[in-house]
């Protein structure tokens, strides 16, 4: 009797520590062709594609092998991101931000299953957001916008680059939260947006405030608050939307890679391993801070935790607000 169970037990061992080998081997050995990053946004157009860009080569020379961005922009990020969940070569991934994770609640029907074809690898970076209006409103700060918007109902439009975005999501609860309402005008890509807002043909708009704030201090644009709960250290003369009087709006936009669920668990590792020293060297960390890009690293658990989190509280907003797809 006990000889069959230290049998089985050795047979189980034994199976672990193939398992283990073949791992271990499977990522010594990869890549062994060129690793694709897919970007769901336009490229130059958003701050994910920067960070990504950034990273690439520092990722390429620890791989010893090519590693290359690929622009696939289009439906709030959902064709690229399912371009990632298609993929079966092991060496395709993809990036994402907030979009990533409101789409889940927010698209009726998404061509792919987020928990079943798609697995987390790492959470990059974060950065607050601000909220900008073009100057000739008479609107100084977020109580002259609310009475505004109170007294004009459905007159104020604000823009964002895309649905499900960042700035988007938080509009809605900007609206929801307020108990005001205004008029969405997506639009492709945060550019062509921010060229709108300067250009008088929007009101006001949420947006990454590394790339809104040369046009704040230049009085292109009114800046109204940021969003993290506290105030943003590239911008701390900026007020925070809570601390206007609603305690807890709080967005930022944070940016990760994930990988199809069928990559095997120690290239994710590997990859997550490369970009984790790429985000502690010099001149990426000074290149980022530079720009009011907080660095975050962590494991792929950190990151799945981190999605999970950030799905369920667009879960509720999105209930909440009634928010649609325009």
């Amino acid at each position: 009797m006990f000889k069959q169970i230290f049998l089985v037990l050795l047979s189980a061992l034994s199976v672990v520590s193939a398992y283990a080998q073949g791992q271990s081997t499977l990522a010594a050995q990869w890549p062994n062709q060129p690793v694709r990053l897919i970007v769901p946004f336009p490229g130059g157009a958003s701050l994910l594609d920067a960070v990504v860009r950034l990273l690439t080569p520092e990722v390429a020379r620890d791989l010893g092998g090519s590693v290359f961005v690929e622009n696939k922009p289009g439906a709030g990020t959902v064709i690229g991101v399912d371009a990632v969940a298609k993929a079966s070569d092991r060496h395709t991934f993809g990036g994402v931000a907030n979009s990533f994770t409101v789409n889940q609640s927010l698209v009726a029907q998404l061509p792919y299953n987020a928990s079943k074809e798609l697995a987390p690898v790492i959470l990059l970076a974060r950065t607050a957001n601000v909220l900008a209006v073009r100057p000739e409103l008479p609107i100084r700060n977020l109580s002259e916008l609310i009475a505004y918007a109170k007294k004009n109902p459905g007159k104020l439009s604000y823009g964002s680059f895309g649905n499900g975005t960042t700035p988007h999501f938080a509009g809605e609860m900007l609206k929801s939260m307020a108990g005001i309402d205004m008029v969405h005008v997506p639009y492709k890509a945060q550019g062509p947006a921010l060229n709108d807002l300067l250009g008088g043909n929007i009101d006001l708009m949420f947006g990454n405030l590394p790339d809104f704030l040369p046009h704040i201090r230049s009085g292109k644009l009114r800046a109204l608050g940021t969003t993290y709960l506290t105030r943003a250290p590239l911008a701390p003369e900026i007020p925070t939307i809570a601390e206007q009087g609603l305690p807890s709006f709080e967005t930022d936009s944070w940016y990760g890679i994930i990988a199809p669920a069928s990559t095997p668990k120690a290239v994710i590792e590997r990859l997550n391993a490369s970009l984790n020293d790429a985000l502690k060297q010099t001149g990426v960390q000074q290149n980022l801070r530079e720009r009011g890009i907080e660095i975050i690293g962590g494991s792929s658990a950190d990151f799945g935790a981190h999605l999970q989190r950030e799905i369920a509280k667009y879960a509720e907003i999105v209930k909440i607000s009634n928010m649609k797809i325009d």
